[in-house]
């Protein structure tokens, strides 16, 4: 099996979760992978995905699945850099897609987003609704989305684009999301800055609920879309007081001017994803946080 993006923080995840069932793993990233997945099951392509050779390294003939996690995924990247960011999402899922037509690949499991609906304010977001993003990187993976569907009826590739809410977890402490920052100003004991009134609202999904979805989506033959999420949307201002109770500290905030054009909310229906790959997510937000709050202090403390 082939996981592009296998150097990161989701990609770690689904790596380790694959070859604890004993199944041989091909990395595609730019990044060695950490000690933590490396093995025997495990080889590493090196490079950039952009480049045809590296891709025909990866996907050989007798593959199984392509897990396909790599992407330029910073939407304000994709505004400044928008050519960039459509020859990485857009000609690289094309490219791995004729790869599996060729090579007899039967599965396609895409890590998309729901940004790809674009902004509807307060309202539920659902597989049913109209492809309409606002940003180049939500177009990009709305188009990927229509390559996944016409290979699909075209070649009878078994394809699922997996539209992820915000993941978070153990292994983000590069990252520089809300999260991460979060765990940062509690292990220095800073405050917060929030933008507004804090009750703009988000759904946050652990990575290992995430795990399990993609490899039901490998281990299913259902061809479509799924929201994987927790199912569950807070505001800025309970992630925090989460925060405070996974870690203990007093994390004070401060608000500071909203910032233009930021939607208010992010709310998410997973039904579908329970009917079609029997996805149930089960990571409570304050457990999940304190696995993440765990491994920052690790980090702080050098423990590998």
């Amino acid at each position: 099996m082939v996981v592009t993006g296998g150097s990161g923080f989701v990609g770690r995840a689904v790596v380790r979760a694959l070859t604890e069932r004993g199944t041989p793993v091909t990395i595609v990233d730019a990044q060695e992978p950490p000690e933590s997945v490396r093995g025997e099951l495990v080889t590493h392509v090196a490079g950039d995905l952009t480049e045809p050779a590296v891709r025909e390294a990866a996907v050989i003939t007798g593959t199984s699945a392509i897990v396909h996690l790599a992407a330029i995924t910073s939407v304000l990247r994709s505004v400044d850099q928008p050519a960039e960011t459509y020859r990485a999402n857009v000609e690289v899922t094309q490219g791995l897609l004729e790869l599996a037509r060729q090579r007899g690949v039967g599965r396609f499991v895409l890590a998309s987003t729901n940004a790809v609906v674009g902004d509807i304010g307060h309202g539920t977001i659902s597989e049913d609704l109209p492809l309409r993003p606002l940003t180049p990187y939500g177009a990009t993976k709305a188009a990927c989305e229509m390559l996944l569907s016409g290979y699909a009826g075209s070649y009878g590739i078994a394809t699922t684009a997996l539209r992820f809410t915000n993941i978070y977890g153990p292994g983000m402490g590069r990252k520089d999301s809300f999260i991460p920052r979060l765990m940062r100003a509690a292990l220095a004991g800073d405050g917060v800055e929030v933008y507004g009134d804090g009750a703009q609202s988000r759904d946050f999904v652990h990575v290992d609920d995430v795990v399990t979805g993609i490899l039901a989506a490998c281990d299913k033959q259902y061809t479509g879309t799924a929201i994987i999420g927790s199912g569950r949307s807070i505001s800025v201002l309970e992630l925090i007081d989460a925060v405070r109770a996974a870690t203990g500290a007093p994390l004070p905030v401060t608000h500071v001017p909203a910032k233009n054009g930021e939607m208010p909310a992010v709310i998410v229906d997973v039904a579908k994803a329970g009917r079609e790959l029997a996805y149930s997510p089960s990571v409570e937000l304050t457990d999940g946080l304190r696995t993440v709050w765990e491994d920052f202090r690790a980090i702080t403390a050098g423990t590998p």
